[in-house]
């Protein structure tokens, strides 16, 4: 039975055909399949670990113990991720949401 033999070289082809979409450089501009130009970018959705290091008492301008969305536009990675960091929904990140985002001592 030649079955197995046939389907493998299907499924290399296909392998093969996906490559490119796979391969595509970080930054670099392509065409989508109607022409429109797309900047291809890499970034971990909702990560909140990496280098960020914040100061939770200068960003918390108002003392009240929380970093408003405003409060965090003042921290660009902050703003960017304050979704991510904001588990609760509520508007504001605490010292405990930010744990990981604090400079150390």
């Amino acid at each position: 039975m030649n079955t197995p033999r046939l389907l493998l070289p299907a499924v290399l082809l296909l392998a093969v055909a996906a490559m490119p979409a796979m391969a595509q450089e970080t930054g670099k501009v392509t065409l989508d399949e109607n022409g429109t130009p797309v900047t291809v970018t890499s970034e971990e959705s909702n990560s909140i670990k990496g280098g960020y290091h914040i100061n939770f008492a200068k960003l918390d301008r108002n003392h009240d113990g929380y970093i408003s969305r405003e409060e965090a536009k003042a921290d660009p990675t902050l703003e960017r991720e304050f979704d991510a960091v904001d588990t609760k929904h509520a508007g504001r990140l605490s010292k405990a949401q930010l744990e990981g985002w604090m400079k150390k001592k």
